[in-house]
Order: structure tokens, then C-alpha cells, then sequence
């Protein structure tokens, strides 16, 4: 059994696309899923709480009422397979996606290629967000909040967005996994959505400022580059509610955020999640 598009609609503040099985598959085991089909999108569903799943590798983790959440990562592949048990396989459609290339120049050619005395403080700082995003939440009331529509952190004039490919000082580095929104330093950042902080770095050498913010059962937002923290690890936060400020900490030429957004191991764009920009 396969999942394809049938039709679209308004689902809080987003626009998300329905899937449902097709119409003359007699097995009806497999659930109907919403969200948007396409890289980078967010996809949710239910079934019965004691199902086991299995997308793309990820031990999908069920809510007490059979919610569950799926990611598309930047590459999705035109299908991806949805176990449900041990012996149904449903096969999901994932609509293609293009992508912008970008050029970056004055950056600081020790962040394009760190010295050799930075590779360790490096390791050890992404093992620090690995852990970060290893944590798992597990609140009906944040996966609700982010099925109803996230909010915008801050707003202004996006200047980098998910899945451009840029390029550094004419060096080819790896693709934005986030949206950016320039502002001037200082400027408030605010949580998109609930969630309980996991990672909060004042000075990352790639990212600079950081904060982690787990929206449960594996989904996840990350603001980079921040002039100032304003939560600890293990705070618990509302829409709404200040988390730090703009900078350009790290490897930025400018003050501007980048909010990023994963799902598991898959980068998930927050641009699909919030209302257009005001």
C-alpha cells in the first residue's frame, strides 16, 4: 500500500498537504497521514499507542494516543517506507524540491578552514549538540502546539534559506539547514514554540551563541549565532517567551538568526511550520 497526495488544506497557521491510501487497496492498516510532502517537511499521523514504527531508519517514538511525528530530511528521496509492525510496509510519496546556490565572501578564513589547534575544541562542541539532540521529550501539549503552527522567533528580512547550497570565500561548504532573518544585534529572540531547552552555548566556534529547544518526540529548533542567551539548560518555555537576542557570533559576516530545526537525524525546514513572513 502507498500514500499519495489527495488533497490540501489549512491546518492552524501552515498550509500542509493530506495523504491518504489509495482508493481499491483492501488493507486499511496503513494510517492517513498530513503534513508536507515534499524535502524538509514535517509529517504526522496515528495509530494504535502499541504499534511499532519504522521511517528511514528512526524508531519513530508514539504518543499515549498514537500521535507520531515524521521528517523529511533536505535529500528525501522521491518515496520513503513507513513500517507499521512487523509486516506492512507503506510506501510515502515525497514531492522534488530545488534549491538556491549562494555565494558568502569576507568570511574569516580561519572558520572556513579552522587551524588545526581548533579541530579539538570542534569535536568536542558538536558531540556537545549531538547530546543536546539526543534528548527526548515526550509532551501531548508541545506536539499539539506544533501541529496547531509554530510562530515566527523574530521577524524581518529573510536573507538565507533551507537547502541553499553556499559557497565561502568562493569554497563550496555544506547546504543551510535553516532560515535566516537579519536584524540588528540585540534584537529579542523568541521561542517559536514550547519546548524545554537542552543546549544553551554562549560561543560555539562555528555557531557561536546557541540554543537547543526540544519540542518532543524527537523534534527539535536550534537558534545560532546569538549576542546573548537569556535560558539554562532544563527551562521549560512557552510561544512566546524571550530565549536570547541577534548577534553575529561564530561564523556570521552579519547580525542576523538562523533558526534550524531537525527531526532526529533529518533537517527539517521551519519555513513549512509558520505562517508567512508579516
Amino acid at each position: 500500500m502507498y500514500f499519495s497526495k489527495a488533497f490540501s488544506h489549512a491546518f492552524g497557521t501552515a498550509a500542509f498537504v493530506i495523504s491518504a491510501p489509495l482508493t481499491g487497496v483492501a488493507d486499511p492498516i496503513c494510517p492517513e497521514l498530513e503534513g508536507d510532502f515534499q524535502p524538509g517537511g514535517l509529517l504526522w499521523g496515528q495509530v494504535a499507542p502499541s504499534t511499532d514504527l519504522e521511517f528511514n531508519g528512526v524508531d519513530v517514538p508514539v504518543l499515549d494516543d498514537g500521535t507520531f511525528l515524521l521528517g523529511l530530511g533536505r535529500d528525501a528521496p522521491a518515496t520513503l517506507e513507513l513500517k507499521v509492525g512487523d509486516a506492512l510496509g507503506c510506501t510515502v510519496d515525497i514531492e522534488s524540491r530545488q534549491y538556491r546556490i549562494s555565494r558568502v565572501e569576507g568570511v574569516p578564513q580561519r572558520t572556513v578552514t579552522p587551524p588545526e589547534e581548533q579541530l579539538a575544541r570542534i569535536r568536542a562542541e558538536r558531540q556537545r549538540v549531538r547530546s543536546a539532540k539526543a534528548k527526548r521529550v515526550q509532551r501531548q501539549d508541545f506536539f499539539e502546539a506544533v501541529k496547531a503552527g509554530l510562530a515566527w522567533p523574530v521577524t524581518g528580512r529573510i536573507s538565507g534559506v533551507y537547502g541553499s547550497q553556499r559557497f565561502y570565500n568562493g569554497k563550496p561548504g555544506n547546504p543551510h539547514y535553516g532560515v535566516d532573518v537579519a536584524r540588528p544585534t540585540g534584537t529579542p529572540v523568541l521561542s517559536p514554540g514550547p519546548g524545554v531547552i537542552t543546549l544553551a552555548e554562549p560561543d560555539l566556534f562555528y555557531s557561536g551563541g546557541t540554543v537547543i529547544l526540544d519540542h518532543g518526540y524527537g523534534l527539535s529548533s536550534s537558534f545560532l549565532h546569538m549576542s546573548r542567551i537569556d535560558v539554562s539548560v532544563g527551562d521549560e518555555v512557552q510561544t512566546g517567551d524571550p530565549i536570547g537576542a541577534i548577534g553575529a557570533t561564530g561564523r556570521a559576516t552579519g547580525p542576523h538568526l538562523d533558526w534550524r530545526m531537525s527531526w532526529f537525524n533529518q533537517r527539517i525546514d521551519p519555513q513549512l511550520l509558520v505562517p508567512p513572513m508579516p
